[in-house]
């Protein structure tokens, strides 16, 4: 590879990192942290979670619904 193409490749890399930080800031923004907040506490929004999350209730004796 040339030196211009590795310039034009490495100014691409920084780019698209750049753009990368973007989307990963709106999306945080948008969603203000809920998914990932979700995430850590091992929620979530999918069947299998809503099933192992009423499951958990019903060990601790809390209602099911």
């Amino acid at each position: 590879m040339t030196e211009a193409a590795r310039k034009v490749a490495q100014q691409a890399e920084e780019r698209l990192d750049e753009v990368a930080k973007n989307v990963r800031e709106r999306f945080d923004r948008v969603t203000e942290g809920r998914l990932t907040d979700k995430a850590k506490n091992g929620t979530s929004a999918d069947r299998a979670g809503q099933g192992r999350n009423e499951a958990r209730r019903r060990e601790q004796g809390g209602p099911e619904h």
